[in-house]
């Protein structure tokens, strides 16, 4: 049997929080609608399965566990070069 689709939204605005935090999850049909509205609004969407499932079990608030510091930095330093190679300004 297949894993049902998992997503996880995260934001990191260090102005108002310290650490990147869960700002939308779910999966099936709404982990599906979670990146729908990402790609319709510019949001970019990186896939990390085991990141996703970790995330998975926080409530929508929570910051980012210790344990997926790592990941999380390593996803938002390739965005962060993408949108700088696309002349944005970044986004959390």
């Amino acid at each position: 049997m297949q894993e049902p689709q998992t997503a996880v939204a995260i934001r990191y605005d260090p102005g108002r929080r310290e650490l990147p935090y869960v700002t939308a999850r779910g999966r099936g049909r709404i982990a599906q609608r979670i990146v729908e509205l990402a790609r319709r609004h510019g949001i970019p969407v990186h896939s990390h399965p085991p990141l996703a499932r970790l995330l998975q079990r926080l409530d929508v608030g929570s910051p980012i566990p210790v344990e997926a510091y790592v990941a999380v930095a390593e996803i938002l330093a390739l965005l962060y070069r993408l949108d700088a190679e696309r002349g944005g300004e970044g986004r959390g």
